[in-house]
């Protein structure tokens, strides 16, 4: 089983060929499979950087959480470090109000024992993980599912209200426009168990679109 993976990819894979002839071709394009997990030590500091993250392309907020961490000692700001700094320090690095508020939710419910921990979230179920993670103040299920998909690495997630699975459904299966969730959600059943797998290739059809057209 590949490391950090709660599956085999090649199975998963194997499985999707037989699936789904349309989805077999984007495997053809796209290539091998390669998701890279997240090396986030807890789930607060997984979570501190999805929200940072948010909102925000990929470069410009690198750059304000290289700084959010630079605030604190060690590589990874705790619960408690965040809960101590004061709001100017946090505004400093560039966060948002609403962000600097997410945050300090996040850290106090972690303090406070209602964020599981990431030995308690492994025996968790996908959904059991989205209650109990979506009561936090900017957290909702579209985060919640890239931490299963890239922290945790669970096999069947589907993240049908993401704007490039939905594009890459288009591109997939020749629509004219964007699918609506639900019909992401029906079709991707034949997907099942591997729906995380379906996804990344999704994702990264959508990333050779142009290349494709040129």
């Amino acid at each position: 089983m590949n490391e950090g993976l709660g599956f085999e990819p090649a199975l998963a894979v194997e499985h999707l060929r037989a699936a789904d002839a349309s989805l077999a071709r984007v495997i053809d394009v796209v290539g091998p499979f390669r998701l890279q997990l997240i090396e986030a030590p807890s789930i607060f500091a997984a979570l501190a950087q999805a929200i940072v993250y948010q909102q925000l392309n990929g470069k410009a907020a690198a750059a304000i959480f290289a700084r959010f961490r630079a605030l604190f000692p060690g590589a990874n700001p705790t619960a408690e470090q965040v809960l101590a700094a004061s709001e100017d320090e946090l505004r400093s690095v560039g966060l948002s109000r609403s962000k600097l508020l997410s945050l300090r939710d996040l850290a106090g419910k972690t303090v406070g024992g209602e964020i599981p921990t990431l030995a308690e979230i492994r025996r968790m179920e996908d959904q059991a993980i989205i209650e109990s993670l979506t009561h936090v103040r900017g957290i909702g299920r579209w985060t919640v599912e890239m931490l299963l998909i890239f922290r945790l690495g669970r096999p069947d997630v589907l993240p049908a209200d993401d704007y490039g699975i939905r594009k890459g459904f288009a591109l997939a299966y020749d629509r004219g426009e964007l699918p609506a969730r639900k019909d992401v959600e029906t079709y991707g059943v034949r997907w099942k168990p591997y729906r995380t797998v379906a996804s990344w290739y999704l994702w990264r059809l959508v990333e050779q679109a142009p290349m494709q057209r040129s």
